[in-house]
This record gives structure tokens, sequence and C-alpha cells, in this order.
């Protein structure tokens, strides 16, 4: 038997070589999808970083002020308060405890104008407000409002172990009780009660009061004391992590650039290396086994009889073959996006999966994205999960949906296939989903992958209009 193979004509070849031409010079321009993402979109999302950075330095400062500022509130009260503690021990000790005499327990009026004349330069300056000294039974044995001289009232809780020589009670307040109606009238006051004695050494409780302006300004000269350095180191603090912050910033966003380069390139080499294959097989190997083929059929026709039966089957599985490298090839090919359209383009992949006997069910809006690289991101994605249905699934029936609006393209396809373990290692080196992944990411899209075995798998994609 003769062995024919068949050759394209050099004429041919002359044309198919002029259509690869085409197709790498096709590619070359399809590289021109590939954005530039440096430069601007660099610079933008370094600000960003760097004003969230001060954002979250900013709350920061105001979160560690605000109980920094009441600290200080505190600790100026507390300063205040031991002061006018201070000054109530001299004036009781040292000038009025002298003056308390019988005559004054007796309520002799002379004796009672000593008192106060000791107290004048005292209350001159209004900073002392009242003054009351107790005796342990709750009398009031002395005040500078007369008419409060002689009047009797319980006496507080700590009153016996102040008498006994325990801590004196001070505090910053509105005064309550029957006997501080005059007092309440003066809004806050500092109230300070300490041990003292009469001129025969007996016991007695020195009560003052004092107004609060004292305290406020103590509190007002601990602020500025304390604050304006405290700020200011936290400023200071900022300002240089902040450096190291725009350092660190700017390469994340190197990395991040050089990856997203990396995975761009990578596409366009696979979309390339896809044209290549197919204008190989259809160049090469499917057109001698199409020259085969014809070979075979003159045998068929002209051959041995009984060989015939042979030649046919033979014949019939190559010509099985060759249908499937014609769908080989068409599946590699890219087509041709910008001509087709999106919707176009999936059909074209729907057809092929309904071919294997899988029921399809496809929803595609017309208000897809009119730019190109999301246009072929959709494509890609929607290819790569369509291809894991029908290699991978064992589904009957998969659903596609395509949506979109003013801002994002949604692209969802679900099947009811025997589904995956997302979280186990994908087998055999398949690379398909991280490929699937990192390409919408490059435009800064949303991909999930929701699966469970015996659930069936659904890939849902959202891409931002440009």
């Amino acid at each position: 038997m003769v062995e024919i193979r068949h050759r394209p004509d050099p004429r041919d070849r002359g044309r198919l070589r002029d259509r690869g031409a085409g197709h790498d010079r096709g590619w070359a321009r399809n590289r021109a999808w590939v954005p530039d993402r440096g430069g601007t979109a660099d610079r933008s999302e370094v600000r960003s970083a760097v004003l969230r950075f001060l954002a979250v330095g900013v709350l920061t400062l105001g979160t560690v002020l605000i109980p920094v500022s009441i600290w200080i509130h505190g600790q100026a009260e507390h300063r205040a308060l031991d002061e006018a503690t201070l000054r109530t021990h001299q004036l009781a000790d040292f000038t009025v405890g002298p003056l308390m005499v019988d005559a004054v327990r007796a309520g002799d009026p002379a004796a009672i104008r000593r008192v106060n004349a000791g107290l004048k330069p005292w209350m001159e300056d209004g900073s002392l407000v009242r003054v009351k000294i107790w005796s342990g039974d709750g009398t009031i044995l002395f005040s500078d409002s007369a008419d409060l001289i002689g009047d009797t009232y319980p006496l507080p809780d700590w009153s016996p172990d102040l008498l006994s020589g325990g801590r004196e009670h001070a505090w910053l307040g509105r005064p309550i009780g029957l006997d501080t109606v005059n007092e309440a009238a003066a809004g806050e006051l500092v109230e300070i009660n300490v041990r003292s004695t009469d001129a025969a050494g007996r016991p007695v409780i020195f009560e003052a009061y004092f107004d609060d302006e004292a305290v406020q300004n103590a509190q007002s000269r601990l602020v500025l004391d304390v604050l304006p350095a405290l700020v200011v180191s936290l400023i200071v603090l900022q300002l240089a992590q902040l450096i190291p912050a725009i350092g660190l910033a700017r390469r994340i966003q190197a990395g991040q650039t050089s990856r997203r380069r990396l995975v761009q390139h990578a596409i366009v080499a696979s979309d390339f290396e896809r044209r290549r294959i197919a204008r190989e097989l259809h160049d090469e190997v499917i057109q001698d086994l199409a020259g085969l083929s014809y070979a075979l059929e003159s045998e068929e026709r002209h051959g041995a009889n009984e060989r015939r039966a042979l030649t046919g089957q033979a014949r019939g599985i190559l010509l099985r073959n060759l249908r499937t490298l014609r769908a080989i090839t068409t599946e590699l090919y890219p087509p041709d996006l910008e001509r087709l359209g999106l919707n176009e383009a999936i059909r074209g992949l729907l057809d092929h999966v309904a071919d294997t006997g899988i029921v399809v069910h496809s929803e595609l809006s017309s208000d897809v994205p009119s730019d190109k690289d999301r246009i072929a991101v959709l494509y890609r994605v929607a290819r790569e999960a369509l291809a894991n249905v029908v290699k991978h699934s064992r589904a009957s029936v998969v659903d596609l949906v395509l949506t979109g609006d003013t801002e994002t393209t949604s692209l969802s396809i679900r099947d009811n296939g025997r589904g995956f373990d997302p979280a186990a290692a994908a087998p055999g080196g398949h690379l398909g989903l991280r490929i699937m992944r990192d390409t919408v990411q490059m435009t800064e899209g949303f991909l999930s992958i929701t699966s469970g075995v015996g659930e069936g798998t659904t890939v849902l994609a959202r891409i931002r209009r440009a």
C-alpha cells in the first residue's frame, strides 16, 4: 500500500505564515491591554496609606489625651485640696484655736468679735467663704455666720475618727446638709474638716469652706504645664514614625505593583502561547491528519476488499480525533473580544459546555463594561470556571448570570456537581483557581469560590467599572 501524506500547497504555507504573523501582530496589539499602574496610581495608593496612618495617629493622640487630661484634672484637684487642708490647719491651730476661750462657748459677744477679727484678714479676699467650729456633740461653737452659733446638728459618720486624730476630710462640690443652707447659694465650694483644739486643749472640728476658684486655677496651671509637652512629644513621635511608614508603604506598593505586572504579563503570555499552540495544531497536525484521512478514504474505496473494513474503522477513529483536535484548537484560541463582545464570547463557552451534555441556564446582561481590560478578565474567569465544570465537577446543570450596574459588574457561575474542599491543596499542581483569583485581583476586583463536597460549586467575580 502506498502511503500518502497530505502536504499543504506552498502558497498555502505562505498564507499560513502570513496569518501566523498576523496572530503575532495581534498579540502585540493585545499587549496594549496591560495597564501601566505605576506612577500616578502608585503615588495615590501610597498617599492614601499615609493619610490613613496620620488619621490613626490623630485618633490615637485624641485617645491618649482625653484620659491624660482627666488624670491631670484629678491630680490638680488633689493638689489643691492638699493645699487647702494645709491652709485650714494653719488657720485653725495658729489663728482661731487660741481665741476659742470658754467665753466663746458661753456666747460672749466680745469674745466672738475677737474671733471674727482674727478671721477678717483671711476672709477679706473672698477665698474663705465660711468657718464653723464644732464640738464633739454636734454643737456649732462658732461661725462667722452668727445665726448658726449654738445650733446642734447630727455629725457625719467620719467625725468620731477625725476627733480621735484620724485623717482630715476634704472634698469639692456643692454643700449639702441642714447646716449648709447659706453656703449652698455659693455653688461649688471646697470643704475642709480638720481636727484642732480650743484654748483649753479640748478637741474640736474646724470646718472651712473655700471658693473653688483656687482648685480651678491649680488645674489650669497643671494642664498648661504638662499637656503642651505631652502633645509635642506625641506629635514628634508620630512624625518620627511617619518617615519609616512612608518607606514601608512604598515598598509594599512596589511589591504589589511588581506582582500585578507579573500576573498581567503571565496572562498575556498565556494568550500568546494558546495562539501558538492552536496555530501549530491547525497548520501541522490537523493538516497532516486531514491528508491521512483522504488517503484512508481512497484506500477504503480502491483497496483490497479484505482491508476495507479495517481501513474504514481506522478512518472513523481518525475523523473523531480530528473533530476533537479542531474543538481543542477552537477552545485554545482566544476569541476577538472586541469584535464579538463579552456576551457573545460567553455564549460560545456555554455552547461548548452544552455539547458535553450539561444543561446550561444563562442570564446575560447587556450592561457590561466597555473597558477591554475588564472584559478580558471576566471572560477568563468564565472560561476557567466552565472548564472546571466540564473537566472536574461531574455536574448535570450549570447556571451563569452576568449582571452589571453603574459601579460594578458581577459574574456568577454555579453548578450542581460533586464540589470540593476549598481548604484542601489543589490536586496535581492545578493552578486554575489561583490564576483566576490573581486575574481578578489584577483589576482590584473581588472573587469568592464557595464549595463543599457533594454540594456543588459557586464562583462569584465582581469587578469595579473603570
